[in-house]
């Protein structure tokens, strides 16, 4: 059994908590407020053994620090990044500008820089609205990192941006890295 930690970044307001609720809970409110400090809960996953490069599947529990918006107001705490076996990056579709903040937030503490990461481009489901280019996304991938349009309302590929972290972590650790 691996126990690993999961920071939740990006700006205010793009749905980091709503994430972490539909993924944990299965339920979606509009009536968030925004988070303070840090909340963390918890869900234990099973990542498949073919693909976690292991003889038999693999139970992960993930505690899932869902942190507060980094925003030109108020700045991440570094601290809560030491010893994150993954990152998730939640990007707000509908607010280009939240792309800038993903980035830096993925680039703060250097001794993480190894640490597996997917980018969960949030609220798809509001494709009316949405703002990201194919050039802001290709971004991500040339950081190599996995995107994934999410939508925390509807629940669209929610389990697969989780899922595809947790392999990933499995993976890191096989390899002798963190967890």
């Amino acid at each position: 059994m691996i126990q690993a930690k999961i920071c939740m970044l990006g700006a205010t307001a793009v749905g980091k908590t709503s994430l972490v609720s539909r993924f944990v809970h299965s339920l979606f409110s509009d009536k968030y407020l925004t988070s303070i400090g840090v909340k963390i809960d918890k869900k234990q996953v099973k990542v498949d053994a073919k693909t976690a490069g292991a003889a038999a599947d693999v139970e992960v529990t993930l505690m899932l620090w869902d942190l507060y918006g980094d925003d030109e107001f108020q700045r991440l705490r570094t601290s809560y990044l030491r010893g994150a076996a993954g990152f998730i990056l939640v990007v707000d579709s509908t607010r280009r500008e939240t792309i800038d903040t993903a980035l830096r937030l993925s680039d703060l503490e250097p001794a993480l820089s190894q640490v597996p990461r997917v980018v969960a481009l949030n609220k798809a489901d509001r494709t009316d609205d949405w703002e990201l280019t194919d050039s802001d996304l290709a971004r991500f991938a040339q950081r190599g990192f996995p995107t994934f349009r999410t939508s925390a309302k509807t629940g669209d590929n929610v389990e697969a941006a989780f899922s595809e972290l947790s392999k990933r972590v499995v993976l890191a650790s096989k390899k002798g890295a963190r967890p």
